[in-house]
């Protein structure tokens, strides 16, 4: 890291690998990139819903030894960013860190392979109001911020204007990796959104919202002539791609996995 702007740089990497959600299937991730496809000196960027938070941190810790030797012996890094089906804490407080294993703060700057990435986490739960109601759920404990949950209120992405204007001064930003999208791209509803609104009277404002956040990104990004050229998010358990104005947006299925040329 550099300065106020978390700067996170992978000089050996030879390829940016981005996957949409994984909701807690980091083996499978791990054997899919660096066995199933032969996958070396890559860095694989999550883009949210990597599932940190629902067990205690002893059981990420045993989950990156299992998998640290493969991915040493491909020389493979993997990066999380923040997605509603995570503990912020996690990514905050950066409890999970290691060389080739790590969640990253939101309004992080990843540099590889020729690219500066900004990376930006959260989302809204459609489902929340059920995950409230659940036996597990309980309000956070703010003397045990990694306490195992289902559910975390301050879910949602925010628009950090002081810290973009710190980017601004340091990066250029070509490529953004996110959980949700703006309101101009793929998905327009997200499925089932209409029937979990009728039981939680602000959720289409919430999902409004968080699309907004995003567009205020795009919207700071394009103002300060930063090169962006593509734009990659999960979320909505689809894949779509399209280029609008310039910028190729990536929407990105369940473990679907894009390469950033």
């Amino acid at each position: 890291m550099m300065g106020k702007t978390n700067i996170y740089e992978f000089s050996q990497a030879k390829g940016v690998v981005v996957t949409g959600d994984i909701h807690g299937d980091f083996m499978q991730l791990v054997y899919k990139c660096c066995v199933q496809y032969g996958m070396t000196d890559t860095l694989i960027v999550v883009a949210g819903d990597c599932g940190f938070g629902f067990e205690r941190l002893e059981y990420y810790e045993a989950l990156y030894r299992k998998c640290n030797k493969r991915l040493s012996k491909t020389n493979n890094w993997l990066v999380f960013i923040r997605g509603n089906h995570d503990n912020p804490a996690y990514f905050n407080l950066q409890p999970v860190r290691h060389r080739r294993w790590m969640t990253l703060p939101d309004y992080s700057v990843v540099k590889a392979c020729g690219h500066t990435i900004l990376c930006i986490g959260g989302a809204t739960s459609i489902d929340r109001q059920w995950r409230m109601s659940v036996r597990e759920y309980h309000l956070p404990n703010l003397d045990e911020p990694l306490a195992p949950n289902v559910y975390w209120r301050d879910e949602s992405p925010f628009f950090d204007e002081e810290r973009l204007e710190m980017i601004d001064e340091t990066c250029s930003i070509d490529t953004v990796v996110t959980h949700t999208s703006p309101s101009f791209c793929e998905l327009s509803s997200h499925q089932g959104l209409h029937d979990w609104a009728m039981r939680d009277e602000n959720l289409m404002d919430d999902v409004k919202y968080e699309r907004k956040v995003m567009d205020a990104v795009h919207a700071h990004l394009h103002a300060k002539g930063h090169p962006l050229r593509y734009w990659y998010y999960g979320h909505f358990h689809q894949s779509w791609h399209a280029e609008i104005d310039g910028i190729l947006f990536n929407m990105l299925d369940i473990m679907e996995l894009r390469e950033l040329r």
